[in-house]
């Protein structure tokens, strides 16, 4: 497959993804969408408007002023044609123009436009996902404060999308963090239980006399409880940091890992870490999240190793259909197929050793969904659990 052929193909993917998490393709015009289509052609002065999202295969009218909405292939819109132009896009008579004379809006199969001016509706994340558009059957003209403002609400559009998916993502949010509470409520009442019983019978033996030998023993049992309670806290603030926005540069994967490596080197002491396909990517993220990403899934290799065998780690990363591919593969106890999407949810424990907090899987769902990624898990080989971390390019 050509390079060119493999962008085409990486962009497509991104498209649909994006597109996707707006939510809007199956659902009726919202309110401020049509709000804004109107304005636009009215600034214009055309009797037609349009929000065109265009996907791998379709070209989806999501709100339209002057004419009913409809859904056509990709190869028949004229927007998907100048996807990858410069914006905005002005043509006074498009029966004229190379690109649009035999399109079907043109020549009379579906319509008989004449006049076209539209402009990209570009994400937060660099992704172009379609246009606004307005169209007139007569020729005509803008002027240079017309296209300025069809610029505006173009980019008004986006803030719209991204307003609404925010206010999905909060409020489901909301009710995770709602029942992560109340479980986790729970679970600080064991070692908060364990270190209160343990220094009130230390108290009292120790006003009888106890020997030092039991004495100690209580005291380690109290500290143990105590440090339990300090990693569930830990656990706790780094969930509900993940609530703010990213702060996205550019993250060599290569140096994250090192400084993984390094915070955790007496859990992985006895563990052989390796990075076999060679160096990590750079991706586009926050460097403070995909650490706490990876420290995560390291810490979670640790804690569940095998007891019949010395604990390894294989970090890999591969390229596939317009994304990164991070690969964790252990050698340790592995989770059962029928669990592996359960284990993501807040508070999940497969066992009740206290090894874990229950948040870590779903910390890392978070940081990924945060940074339109996906995460998964898989055997490995021989055994022991992979997990597998997909990033956009």
């Amino acid at each position: 497959m050509s390079q060119a052929r493999t962008q085409d193909l990486s962009r497509d993917a991104d498209r649909v993804r994006e597109i996707d998490r707006y939510d809007v393709l199956h659902h009726p015009p919202r309110a401020e969408l049509v709000a804004i289509v109107e304005l636009a052609a009215k600034v214009c002065g055309t009797p037609m408007a349009t929000i065109n999202l265009i996907s791998d295969v379709e070209q989806h009218q999501v709100a339209t002023y002057g004419f009913d909405a409809s859904v056509c292939s990709r190869e028949d819109s004229m927007c998907a044609h100048v996807l990858d132009e410069d914006t905005p896009i002005v043509v006074a008579d498009a029966s004229l123009d190379p690109r649009f004379r035999d399109n079907p809006f043109v020549t009379g199969v579906i319509g008989n436009v004449r006049f076209y001016g539209s402009h990209k509706l570009v994400t937060l994340s660099g992704v172009t996902i379609g246009t606004l558009c307005v169209f007139d059957e007569e020729t005509r003209e803008l002027d240079a404060s017309q296209v300025d403002a069809l610029a505006t609400l173009a980019d008004r559009i986006v803030d719209v999308l991204e307003l609404s998916w925010r206010s999905r993502a909060l409020a489901v949010s909301n009710e995770r963090l709602s029942l992560f509470a109340g479980r986790v409520s729970h679970d600080l009442k064991t070692p908060l239980a364990t270190l209160s019983m343990s220094l009130g019978l230390l108290r009292e033996q120790l006003a009888e006399g106890v020997s030092v030998d039991d004495a100690a023993r209580m005291l380690e049992r109290a500290i143990n409880g105590s440090n339990r309670m300090a990693e569930m806290i830990d656990d706790v603030l780094s969930y509900a940091s993940l609530g703010g926005g990213l702060a996205l540069t550019s993250v060599p994967l290569d140096d994250v890992l090192a400084d993984v490596l390094e915070a955790l080197a007496a859990p992985l002491a006895d563990a052989t870490v390796t990075a076999t396909a060679g160096p990590l990517p750079v991706v586009r993220g926050d460097r403070t999240q995909l650490e706490s990403l990876v420290q995560n899934l390291l810490d979670n290799a640790s804690k569940y190793r095998s007891p019949d065998r010395a604990l390894t780690i294989d970090v890999t990363a591969t390229q596939h259909e317009g994304r990164w591919c991070l690969r964790i593969a252990d050698n340790g106890r592995g989770v059962p197929a029928a669990e592996r999407e359960r284990v993501f949810q807040p508070r999940v424990r497969l066992d009740q050793d206290n090894r874990g907090s229950g948040i870590g899987l779903d910390t890392c769902l978070r940081i990924v969904e945060a940074h339109a990624g996906s995460i998964r898990l898989e055997e490995t080989p021989g055994g022991g659990a992979t997990v597998v971390v997909e990033l956009p390019i």
